[in-house]
């Protein structure tokens, strides 16, 4: 049984760069959109995390979107966003009749998911925003599945590409295999590109990352394959059932060879609570307890009700895995660093009466420690 034992950790969550961009953003809107208003079709992307730069994306024509934006412009929103983190990547679409938008994202990373939403959260609402609309991950947009696709020197006729998708009940997850009869001319680099764009603009970013497991490239057309627009439709199939989160439960051996139990809530999203960066462990001890060393009452409803209050702590933090076995009880959260609940949580475990419960805080942005409990 992995208890975890860390030693306390503060965290600068928002750093100061993302102010810092929100200012020079208000600084530079107008030349952006006056930029954007002059090109047929407003499409940049920069999808090289560190370098400033411009890539190809879809078009109106299959073109790298249109005229774009000035290659001064395209290196300071870089060099901005890159400031915030080197692997951030954004994307300026939109124009015409359409509302102009924003994505700054970490490309299904899910370390760099909360930085994405922080700086989200500090973009200009209302009229500040000036008709702008700003995303933390890329949006799902079926009608770019209806244009070309171009990376590099290739053009990808996206009415070609097919899905396999295999359903995993067990896991709640749908495992893909992609399929383009280009894929036989090109690299494996441009065939998870073509791959995940497919994907994101199915089904959108956060979506992705929730509900889709392996993906892996096809060189021939895989037997009962679909449209990337059915996508969707599978998928819902599958989460529906997980609307209300459950509880999985296993039992294991403690380090001294005594029964463990172990929950841990399942399903559970890093994007559903995004700005939850910090892993928390509460170690509890219980006075009354069987002889294989597991809680009995009155300390297992004492228990019961000690998890009932860390339950109940909002979007601030989430209750992801508890673990018991030779008289004590952790819990594992991840806690928004930023909330001040790692208080409330101290207060809490101050006022457990049966011995002195720990508190422990590491910073985690990626969830690394819920690895060992994934199903």
């Amino acid at each position: 049984m992995g208890i975890f034992r860390r030693p306390r950790e503060t965290s600068a969550a928002t750093p100061a760069s993302i102010s810092e961009f929100w200012e020079w953003w208000a600084r530079a809107r107008p030349e952006i959109e006056k930029s954007i208003n002059a090109s047929a079709h407003a499409l940049a992307v920069d999808e090289s995390p560190g370098e400033s730069g411009e890539s190809g994306d879809a078009g109106d024509d299959g073109d790298a979107g249109g005229e774009g934006l000035p290659a001064a412009i395209v290196e300071d929103l870089s060099h901005r966003v890159h400031k915030i983190h080197p692997e951030l990547q954004w994307e300026i679409g939109g124009g015409d009749d359409d509302a102009p938008t924003l994505t700054v994202t970490g490309a299904g990373d899910p370390e760099l998911r909360g930085l994405a939403e922080r700086w989200h959260r500090a973009a200009p609402r209302g009229a500040a925003a000036g008709g702008w609309r700003f995303f933390p991950a890329r949006q799902a947009d079926l009608e770019m599945l209806e244009h070309k696709l171009v990376l590099g020197d290739h053009e990808f006729d996206l009415d070609y590409v097919k899905l396999g998708m295999r359903a995993d009940a067990g896991r709640a997850r749908v495992h893909i295999s992609a399929y383009h009869p280009d894929f036989l001319f090109v690299s494996e680099e441009q065939r998870m590109q073509v791959a995940a764009h497919v994907l994101d603009w199915s089904m959108g970013e956060d979506d992705v990352a929730r509900w889709i497991g392996e993906i892996t490239i096809a060189t021939e057309a895989p037997v009962d394959a679909l449209p990337p627009s059915m996508l969707p439709a599978v998928v819902e199939q599958i989460a529906e059932p997980f609307e209300e989160p459950t509880w999985l439960t296993g039992e294991s051996r403690t380090p001294r060879g005594h029964p463990a139990r172990l929950g841990a809530r399942f399903p559970l999203h890093r994007q559903d609570y995004p700005l939850c960066d910090l892993h928390v462990a509460i170690t509890v001890p219980y006075a009354h307890s069987n002889p294989d060393r597991l809680p009995v009452e009155p300390s297992a409803g004492a228990l019961r009700k000690f998890e009932k209050k860390l339950t109940s702590l909002g979007d601030r933090a989430v209750l992801a895995v508890r673990e018991t076995g030779d008289g004590l009880r952790v819990f594992h959260l991840y806690a928004d660093p930023d909330s001040g609940v790692i208080a409330e949580l101290d207060q809490m475990a101050a006022g457990w009466p049966e011995g002195k419960a720990k508190v422990a805080s590491t910073s985690d942005p990626g969830w690394r420690a819920l690895a060992p409990y994934k199903p």
